[in-house]
Parts: structure tokens; C-alpha cells; sequence
């Protein structure tokens, strides 16, 4: 699903909120969009906007509004949330489940091994930069999670072309070579 279609169902679902159901999700992300935002939004427009900037919501991240939705007693607005996740996860443009089952198991090896070098290897797979910088933002700590944040922006980029052993030439062309070996072994 594009980035437009989401925020069409977005404004849909903003739509169907009553100023009370408003109020009540701008109570629960008090902490989450700032207590000076809490006052000053006045739709459901704002609040899933000032979501979508904190990394709480996006295309592929509707589990904490659903939630949300959930706790104000409008599981219709929250299953209406989850079958656009559900649109963009039945994409055909996805590698067929055995070369799945291969990039899962590379992610799991990389993200044990890659540490530090994960930028290097973002460019090598082709990801901008810009790209890169978010995907620091989300995970400034957690090398681990940054690792499987960039193979999952690379997976996605990729669609049904991603292949493991495009994932091994990259590591291999970042001098990467003793974790290429261990995605190489664990796959046999």
C-alpha cells in the first residue's frame, strides 16, 4: 500500500472520530506527542500526523493506534486500521517463501554480527542515505535492531527481487566476509 492510500484511511478513520473519542486518544499519546500538542490538536488529522513523526505510526506500523482505537471502545476503526496493514502485507510483490525463509535467516545472522558497519552496508544495498539517517533515528542504541531495521527497508525496497545472495556480495564487497560465511553456512 502507498503512502497515500494510508492517509486516505487515515483521514477515514479521523473522520469517524467524535470530538470525545478525540479527546480520549489525545489523553493516552500525552506523553508520547507533548502535553503543548494535546491542547492545540483538534482532529484526528493532527494527532495521527504528530504519530506519524514520532515513528508510532506508519504504513507498515499500525499496532500502537490500534491499540489506541481498542482502549476508546472503537475495535471497528481499529480492525479498519488493521486491514490496511493486512493490504500492504498480502503485496505480490514479495519473494516467494523459500527465498523468505533464506532472508530470515541471513537477518538473523546479520543482525548478531553486523554492528557498526550497518551504514556501510545500507549503501552497498542501495538504500539513500536519507533513508539511513531514520532509520538511526529509531534505533540510536541498538545496533541489533538497526541491523533488522535496514534489512527490512532493504527487503521492502527490493520487493520480490530481494535475494540472499545479493545480501552476500554486499557483505562480502564491505569486506564483511566473516559474517557472509556465517549467513552462507547457516543456510546450508
Amino acid at each position: 500500500m502507498s503512502f497515500v492510500e494510508f492517509n486516505a484511511g487515515l483521514l477515514a478513520i479521523s473522520d469517524q472520530l467524535s470530538s470525545n473519542q478525540l479527546d480520549d486518544l489525545k489523553f493516552l499519546c500525552r506523553d508520547i506527542i507533548g502535553k503543548k500538542y494535546v491542547e492545540t490538536t483538534t482532529s484526528g488529522r493532527d494527532l495521527f500526523r504528530l504519530l506519524t513523526e514520532r515513528q508510532k505510526l506508519g504504513p507498515d506500523n499500525t499496532e500502537f493506534l490500534s491499540k489506541l482505537l481498542e482502549k476508546i471502545n472503537r475495535p471497528d476503526l481499529s480492525e479498519r486500521l488493521n486491514s490496511f496493514q493486512d493490504q500492504s502485507g498480502s503485496n505480490d510483490n514479495q519473494p516467494d517463501d523459500t527465498e523468505k525463509a533464506k532472508l530470515d535467516i541471513a537477518t538473523d545472522v546479520i543482525q548478531e554480527n553486523l554492528g557498526k558497519n550497518w551504514r556501510k552496508l545500507g549503501r552497498k544495498l542501495g538504500l539513500k542515505d536519507i533513508k539511513l539517517e531514520s532509520i538511526s533515528r529509531r534505533h540510536p542504541t541498538d545496533l541489533e535492531e538497526t541491523a533488522v531495521e535496514l534489512l527490512k527497508e532493504w527487503r521492502k525496497s527490493r520487493g520480490a527481487d530481494a535475494r540472499t545472495e545479493d545480501l552476500i556480495a554486499a557483505l562480502r564487497a564491505c569486506q564483511l566476509n566473516m559474517t557472509a560465511d556465517k549467513v552462507e553456512d547457516k543456510l546450508k
